[in-house]
Order: structure tokens, then sequence, then C-alpha cells
């Protein structure tokens, strides 16, 4: 029997990720929650959500929302300017099939 599906790649995806507050999870103490700039990978945006929402729970974070960008391709498209930078931790999230928090930003009230 031969297998005539084909294995999706595994792309990365940039995800802004809000999340709320819970014992240890890391934010200062002041935050009311953070919005976090995240690159996560999947053969789609809904299993890179899925991998992103579930290794920041292992971290004991609280995520609330969740909003996708694409991937550097559709962002490309869309006319985002990728830094550098920002290229070398979509390039790293890839090789390293990982979930890469390339900024944090507290909320305060």
């Amino acid at each position: 029997m031969t297998d005539t599906s084909e294995k999706r790649p595994q792309q990365v995806y940039t995800l802004l990720v809000e999340v709320g507050r819970k014992p240890g999870d890391g934010l200062p103490k002041a935050a009311t929650g953070a919005a976090l700039m995240i690159y996560a990978t999947g053969v789609d945006e809904a299993e890179a959500v899925r991998e992103a929402v579930a290794v920041l729970k292992q971290a004991d974070m609280a995520p609330l929302d969740v909003t996708g960008y694409g991937t550097l391709d559709e962002r490309l498209a869309q006319g985002h300017e990728i830094e550098d930078e920002e290229r070398a931790l979509m390039d790293r999230a890839l090789a390293e099939n990982a979930v890469i928090v390339a900024q944090v930003t507290p909320f305060n009230d």
C-alpha cells in the first residue's frame, strides 16, 4: 500500500498573544497582563497557535487572545517591513521547530 498523502512543510507564523496574570508568570508585579510577539512553527496557522498556547501554559502564563499575522511571505505581500533580526528569529524557529517569544510588552493600568 502506497501513502499518497503529501506531508505539508512547517512554516513560521507571526503571532501576537495577549496574556493575563497567573501566579508564577514572571511578569512585573504591577503588570495587569502583557502582549507577546511570538514566532511559532506549524503546518498551518491553527497548529502554530495551538503550539504557542501550549508552550505559554507550560510556562505558567495565561493566554487570553491570539492574533495571527501570517508567514514571512504573507507579511511581505502585505507590505510589512521585516528587519534582519526578525528574519533571524523566524529562521531559528523553523530550524528548531520551536516557539520563540521575541518581545514582551507588559500592560500597566
